[in-house]
């Protein structure tokens, strides 16, 4: 299927704005060639006088017959203006009503796509497809589509006036259009892939400026902005050098159809001339036919500027269309899950998960009663993060199940499956807002008294009160403003906001200071009464008070217990132990 007819079945909802613009255009194009009629007409008054053309119709004197013709001209030239301004109009708004429905559909997409699509894309190339992409599509629809609309439309007109006024010569004048439309099609087949290499660069740019806006402090802590920068200067480069071998061939074409236009415009006035002076056509049709030869020829020197700028909008609509059309593999339909009903029980039974070839879960079976806080500890790559990734179902495991409340989580709906659980993650994700703002994401009708009564329960209200604006502080892009620490509480309180009847932290306490590790497990205790609770930490300190703590090893359960009962086993759990609190006692002293 072409980019046109993917693009075109796509906005089926518009399909009746595009019918009215593209009459709007033919109008106003037909309103636009009949001033050169009309010059023709007022050349045969002034030459034929009571003989002209308009005599024939009943009109006899000259001056009258030129007043008529000033009559028409102002009403031609005021239904010109009117179907302008409505085919303006038309096109305009189609283009920002498609441009603004398309990135909202496929930015609702990308939402739903699994975590894997993202393990191969880029942060940035996303956002040049979702912006630049959609962009350029905005910019053919303003213009381009009328353009090409009103360039078909001239053709057919005029070669209907030229074979009615001088067949031979039209036969002879218009020969060169067919070879210059051949060879604008033939430019754009061989253009196309050249556009398409010019967005793959583009979005390397995007891919690249926006990483590095995002780890800014990083590339000035380690002093790297010169490292950095040739690393843009590359990619720009090679944007540069793809845009170029596409301009070397769109910047050909224009001259060759300017040589084809000429030769068609030059025979008008010569043969035509010719046939005037022996009398073959009339002085006025000889005015037509050149005035009209300009009219129609010359515009098709643009044709290759519109057929470029065609080209460049169907390579970003096939890379728009195609984010739409990748496939979600989890599916957000199921049975509906009332928040009210949700006890907290879950059941992992055989579970087996990997990413490609890569097993890290393997046969997982373990059971976590309601309201209980349960811990998974063990070292880095052990399979305790991709667990909650699973419950939260960013991934679908190979074998096996896990039951919520005795219900596989997959015949669920996703949404009231992730309205059930508070997710309080160690990279915290907070919006450009305020810290009210953020504490209530993604619940806009909590009010303040409960946005601060969640805060307090996160001990995070203090701090929130010493900021300058208090709980209508900005906080920056990505809370760049507050502390980690700070950070983390936020992310808590929003958990707590939430009410869920199951509470997950994956290393929420790992990378805070003593200080603050304390008065959040000082609010997890409050907090994790009467809900499951799954804790994930590397600080064993945090979860000694855990019902039961889970050890992992190699994507494998290897003990299990609560603190003590882990230590007198003296197993992995208790060398851990003693690890960190020797570790503690060697910096002490």
């Amino acid at each position: 299927m072409s980019s046109l007819s993917r693009l075109f079945q796509y906005a089926r909802r518009y399909r009746r704005d595009v019918y009215l613009a593209s009459s709007f255009s033919v109008v106003n194009k037909f309103f636009d060639i009949l001033p050169e009629v009309l010059i023709g007409v007022a050349v045969d008054v002034v030459v034929n006088r009571d003989a002209s053309f308009l005599a024939a119709l009943g009109v006899t004197d000259a001056f009258s017959q030129l007043l008529w013709l000033g009559l028409l001209t102002v009403l031609i030239w005021g239904g010109e203006s009117l179907f302008e301004y409505l085919y303006q109009l038309r096109w305009r708004n189609l283009a920002q009503n498609l441009q603004h429905e398309l990135r909202l559909d496929a930015y609702q997409h990308v939402q739903k796509l699994p975590l894997s699509y993202f393990e191969d894309k880029s942060t940035g190339k996303l956002m040049s497809v979702l912006n630049d992409d959609i962009n350029q599509l905005e910019r053919f629809l303003n213009g381009g589509a009328n353009s090409i609309i009103q360039v078909l439309c001239s053709t057919v007109m005029v070669s209907a006036v030229f074979f009615y006024l001088a067949p031979t010569l039209a036969m002879i004048a218009l020969a060169p259009i067919p070879l210059i439309l051949y060879g604008t099609f033939w430019f754009q087949k061989r253009i196309a892939p050249r556009y398409a290499a010019v967005r793959e660069a583009a979005a390397v740019i995007s891919g690249r400026l926006n990483n590095n806006l995002l780890g800014v402090a990083t590339i000035k802590a380690f002093t790297a902005e010169a490292f950095e920068a040739a690393h843009i200067r590359d990619a720009s480069e090679h944007y540069r050098a793809t845009n170029a071998a596409a301009i070397r061939l769109s910047s050909a074409i224009i001259p060759v159809i300017r040589m084809a236009i000429l030769s068609g415009f030059v025979v008008t006035l010569v043969y035509g001339g010719h046939l005037a002076l022996t009398g073959a056509i009339g002085v006025g049709s000889y005015s037509v036919l050149v005035f009209l030869t300009q009219r129609l020829l010359w515009p098709l020197t643009g044709l290759a500027d519109i057929a470029d700028l065609y080209q460049r909008s169907m390579t970003a609509v096939d890379r728009v269309l195609d984010i739409l059309q990748a496939p979600l593999s989890i599916d957000y339909h199921g049975k509906p899950l009332p928040h009210d009903s949700v006890s907290g029980q879950l059941s992992f039974s055989h579970l087996t998960f990997g990413y490609g070839d890569l097993t890290v879960l393997h046969d997982i079976s373990l059971t976590i009663p309601p309201g209980r806080t349960v811990a998974f500890v063990g070292a880095t790559g052990s399979g305790k993060s991709t667990l909650v990734k699973l419950l939260l179902r960013f991934y679908d495991a190979q074998h096996g199940e896990i039951r919520l409340d005795g219900q596989d989580i997959r015949q669920l709906a996703l949404t009231d499956l992730r309205r059930a659980i508070g997710y309080v993650s160690q990279d915290v994700f907070l919006t450009d807002g305020s810290v009210a703002q953020n504490i209530a994401y993604g619940m806009p009708e909590v009010g303040r008294d409960a946005i601060v009564a969640a805060a307090r329960a996160a001990e995070a209200h203090e701090f929130i009160e010493r900021l300058p604006q208090g709980y209508d502080t900005p906080i920056g892009e990505r809370g760049q403003k507050l502390s980690g620490g700070q950070r983390q509480r936020l992310a808590l309180a929003r958990a707590i906001l939430k009410d869920p009847k199951i509470l997950i932290l994956d290393e929420a306490t790992s990378a805070v200071d003593n200080e603050t590790e304390a008065a959040i497990q000082r609010s997890l205790d409050v907090v994790s009464r009467g809900r499951t609770t799954v804790v994930i930490a590397h600080r064993l300190s945090t979860v000694r008070h855990a019902h039961c703590i889970h050890v992992m090893e190699h994507g494998r359960l290897i003990e299990s217990g609560t603190h003590d009962t882990l230590l007198a086993q003296d197993g992995s759990y208790a060398a851990l132990w003693r690890l960190q609190t020797g570790e503690r006692s060697a910096e002490l002293a």
